[in-house]
């Protein structure tokens, strides 16, 4: 890929970039759906030690890619954050316990 020439080549790219990203975390959330029905509680929701698992493999994947790892780990937890939530609402509106 050829570099940029002008501000609005690289805002051209970033938009670009974040469509694919939104594509990208409708299919993870797809799949944070169907995690959730497995899960039995808001334990099991929350999960520290996968999301510690999670992290640290953001943050290797990083590193090996040129992205600082304190930028994805920050990022992953956001977006883990967030997705905990939407599995803790939809928990709680199917009646689950916890």
């Amino acid at each position: 890929m050829s570099e940029p020439t002008s501000l609005a080549e690289v805002r051209a790219r970033i938009d670009a970039l974040d469509g694919e990203l939104i594509r990208l975390l409708a299919d993870r959330q797809a799949l944070v759906r169907r995690a959730a029905a497995f899960k039995k509680d808001e334990q099991a929701v929350r999960a520290p030690g996968r999301v510690e698992h999670v992290v640290t493999a953001a943050r290797e994947r990083a590193a090996g890619a040129g992205l600082s790892p304190d930028v994805a780990e920050s990022v992953w937890r956001a977006m883990i954050d967030a997705f905990i939530e939407l599995e803790l609402t939809e928990h709680r509106a199917a009646g689950a316990p916890g």
